[in-house]
């Protein structure tokens, strides 16, 4: 099956995006059988397909009849093997060409999710198709320049030697992203060099200045996720002196070291002393409102993620770019690239993703939504792509390229109307998640282990956390995990401020790699807060959600809030409030996954 296009010019390449979207949409079922073929036919060998029976067998009967769904946990003895060495077909007869490090698994670590070359070709394809739908929409947008802030984290080897990264750095440092032909809608203010820049002050600092140096050619400003967007205007707020004087005298400070950096950006940097008056006249007013139309004048959208946990930063995205339209282009995970938004300029909240047939082979689990969580119904079959129901909800289950089957991905989708015969759906939360400031993904479970292990602090003062929940404060950024405890005491029980301290400490210590990432090297996540209430707050708490319609018999604290009612509620049984005096342990070559050798 195709996985690349072949473009003339620009108006040409847009309308073959256009006819293959309306073709792919049209014959949703077949492509769905011909790519589950595929993929079982050029996987027939390996032990994972065979262990399970399949022998060489391609129809989807037969498939779902003898493949399990699974989660990661399923498949983690088979990603260690290969992680440690073991060259021979486990999951996919092609070769693992790197492992993608996605969020953490149940037990708090990196999933190291198998990727190889001719995946990378796939997701590219997928991105091709954005700019086109754009372009019907925001005409134009080859005329000029995309501001992009793109970073890459820090990549490791297993213990076989594979590479191991985030999915977007393992794209930034790939051939399809350094070596890309010339593309107008690929055009960006960012060289290559600052984006592989690993210090994050460094990239930051370059891909602004570029992008100011540039300001009259962009016509779009964006960020992978709407939390790294507002980073870079805080930054900005901290640091637009530093970036005057560069433009003013054409040089750029010293405290950017990294010499593949300067070098980029000295071919891009000029002195000009109107453009510097420019930016320090708009930096220096004090109101930041409307900061990127004052500062890129011409940018006709926002190109950021700002569906499921992002949501909570439209607000402040409004305030600074003066209610341009956020477009969300495309929906994808470590796991597989999945689909696209046809419609980019519609509000958030209504933001729906078009699968696209061809990535992977997908399938549904239906689920039912109750007050407080959601449930599976474990004895319902899953239905295919074109069988899904408008209106209900499904988990997410894909068979991929790259050697998974019937995995769950773990997003909850809604589905919101069709594009042809395939359909649309809303992105409705991630299973199991209750706290999320970045990339970040604490579930309940993390959370209530991470709890239990600060309370040992407690115990010598005889004291304990009778209740407690949990909100992701984003109003300052970097924005933090906050935990309202309300504790068990004796009359006579003090405790000293530090042992609070290290409660927060010990909190942040027990979480997730990827927590602790972006607490220590990318600084995307705040100090962990505890704020502790007066007795009685939590009763107060579930008197307000049974007179809100809640039974007292099926009512439990919920673990993490989000309704304003509920946090002034919390808030004005705040007695203290402590902070972790500290990062949490991380550094660079960190063990982020276990790899179990026996």
């Amino acid at each position: 099956m195709s996985t690349s296009l072949e473009y003339d010019d620009l108006s040409q390449k847009n309308k073959k995006v256009l006819d293959f979207i309306e073709d792919v949409t049209t014959h949703a079922d077949e492509i769905q059988k011909k790519v589950l073929a595929e993929i079982l036919s050029k996987n027939a060998n390996v032990e994972y397909l065979q262990r399970h029976g399949l022998n060489g067998k391609t129809d989807s009967e037969t498939f779902k009849k003898l493949l399990p769904v699974i989660t990661y946990e399923d498949i983690q003895n088979d990603i260690n093997r290969i992680a440690n060495g073991d060259t021979s077909p486990i999951l996919t007869s092609n070769s693992i060409s790197s492992f993608l490090t996605s969020s953490g698994t149940s037990g708090g670590e990196r999933k190291l999710i198998p990727a190889t070359e001719e995946e990378f070709v796939r997701r590219s394809l997928l991105i091709s198709l954005c700019m086109p739908i754009i372009n019907q929409f925001v005409p134009d947008l080859d005329k000029g320049k995309g501001m992009y802030l793109m970073f890459i984290k820090n990549e490791s080897k297993t213990p076989g030697g594979i590479k191991a990264s985030p999915a977007l750095t393992t794209y930034y440092k790939s051939s399809h992203f350094l070596n890309r032909p010339y593309d107008p809608y690929a055009n960006f203010t960012s060289p290559n060099e600052t984006v592989l820049c690993l210090d994050s002050y460094q990239s930051m600092y370059s891909q602004l200045l570029c992008g100011l140096c540039q300001n009259n050619e962009v016509l779009r400003v964006g960020a992978i996720f709407a939390s790294g967007l507002i980073r870079a205007i805080r930054f900005l707020e901290k640091n637009w002196s530093l970036l005057c004087d560069d433009i003013r005298t054409g040089t750029i400070n010293p405290l950017i070291t990294d010499s593949s950096v300067r070098v980029a950006v000295m071919k891009i940097l000029k002195s000009d002393k109107n453009l510097a008056d420019f930016v320090e006249f708009e930096c220096s007013k004090g109101c930041w409102q409307g900061i990127i139309t004052r500062l890129w004048p011409n940018t006709k959208y926002v190109d950021v993620i700002v569906t499921g946990t992002m949501s909570q930063y439209i607000p402040t995205l409004d305030y600074y770019c003066n209610g341009l339209p956020l477009v969300c282009k495309m929906y994808a995970s470590s796991e597989c690239f999945f689909g696209v938004n046809l419609n980019p300029l519609c509000k958030p909240c209504d933001v729906s993703y078009t699968l696209i047939p061809n990535m992977c082979y997908y399938e549904f689990l239906p689920i039912n939504r109750s007050t407080d969580s959601v449930h599976e119904n474990e004895k319902q079959e899953l239905v295919d792509l074109i069988d899904v129901k408008l209106d209900q909800e499904y988990e997410l289950v894909v068979t991929t390229y790259a050697g998974l089957y019937r995995y769950k991905v773990g997003d909850i989708l809604k589905v919101t109307g069709f594009k042809n015969n395939a359909p649309q759906f809303r992105f409705v939360c991630r299973k199991n998640v209750v706290l999320s400031i970045d990339s970040d993904k604490t579930n309940e479970v993390e959370l209530q282990n991470a709890i239990k292990n600060a309370v040992t602090h407690l115990v010598p003062f005889e004291a304990d956390v009778a209740e407690y929940t949990s909100y992701a404060d984003t109003r300052t950024i970097p924005g933090h995990y906050v935990l309202y405890w309300e504790l068990n005491l004796k009359d006579s029980t003090t405790i000293p401020h530090c042992v609070y301290e290290d409660c927060c400490l010990t909190i942040e210590e027990s979480l997730n790699s990827v927590y602790r990432q972006g607490r220590v090297s990318d600084k995307s996540i705040g100090p962990l807060e505890i704020r502790i209430v007066e007795e009685g707050t939590f009763d107060k708490l579930m008197d307000y959600a049974i007179s809100s319609g809640s039974s007292i018999n099926q009512y439990k604290t919920p673990r993490c809030v989000k309704s304003a009612p509920v946090l002034e509620l919390l808030e004005s049984g705040v007695m203290a409030k402590y902070f972790s005096p500290k990062c949490p342990q991380w550094a660079p070559g960190h063990k982020e996954w276990i790899v179990n050798k026996n």
